[in-house]
């Protein structure tokens, strides 16, 4: 009789755990979704009227751009990627994990000597407001360090794992030099292999201006990356880089681009 009347308080506890563990959560997603944001087009419009881009470079306040970005490690098929990109004169920018970056120096030479920009997607994927502002500090500075000590460079955009940021990261951010960047669509190729699929979701969602998010390891995307190179090359858009397509305004640093 004892266990009986202990099991409405167990679950009830239980429950209770459940509700707040999950409320925890929500308010955190509430809290990254408040976080004030620009876009590419509002921060060109801070720049005072008659400044240029730099020379050679595209004006996107006249063409129609876009961003690719991939985020990842720069292994395998890494290479295979930047031929396509190559192919379809797509610059793009790589948002790096730190963690594997030693393995491939190589490759993020390629990206480099290739014209595409390097980002920080931290040392380990950690999510950063999950972790103390000594660890933020530790992943973005390590991967940092890496990149530099192979390209000679060190990146100023950073892209926060699972678009998770809140003040403290964006202070962090800030305090290093970098400007976050997230983006306005995802092909979420992390959880199919549906190259079909995956052309879909970034097509529905391509629009100018656009920072489109791809994760090339995994199986679908670079089999879906020539439909989507081709047909969004037919709808007369420009690739370019996320410096690029802010320019001829530069990221601040800490600052919140979508």
């Amino acid at each position: 009789m004892k266990i009986l009347r202990r099991r409405p308080r167990l679950l009830i506890s239980l429950t209770l755990a459940v509700v707040a563990a999950v409320t925890v959560t929500v308010a955190m997603v509430i809290q990254a979704n408040k976080m004030e944001t620009l876009s590419p087009r509002e921060e060109r419009d801070r720049v005072a009227s008659g400044t240029g881009v730099p020379s050679g470079q595209v004006d996107c306040r006249k063409a129609k751009c876009i961003a690719l970005t991939f985020d990842g490690n720069p292994g395998e098929p890494t290479d295979r990627l930047m031929d396509l990109l190559k192919q379809y004169k797509a610059p793009s920018t790589f948002f790096l994990e730190g963690r594997r970056i030693h393995k491939f120096p190589d490759v993020v030479r390629r990206i480099a000597t290739d014209g595409h920009e390097i980002g920080d997607h931290t040392w380990t994927h950690a999510v950063l407001t999950d972790v103390s502002d000594a660890q933020i500090r530790d992943e973005l500075r390590r991967t940092a360090r890496a990149v530099s000590g192979i390209t000679g460079s060190e990146p100023t955009l950073m892209r926060p794992p699972q678009g998770r940021t809140d003040d403290r990261v964006s202070k962090v951010a800030k305090e290093m030099g970098m400007a976050q960047v997230l983006w306005t669509v995802t092909a979420k190729d992390y959880e199919t292999d549906d190259s079909a699929l995956i052309i879909k979701r970034v097509l529905d969602g391509a629009s100018r201006d656009g920072i489109i998010l791809l994760h090339p390891l995994h199986k679908g995307t670079v089999p879906a990356m020539p439909s989507i190179l081709q047909a969004l090359s037919k709808q007369g858009y420009t690739f370019v880089t996320v410096s690029q397509l802010l320019a001829p305004a530069k990221a601040e640093p800490g600052k919140i681009y979508r």
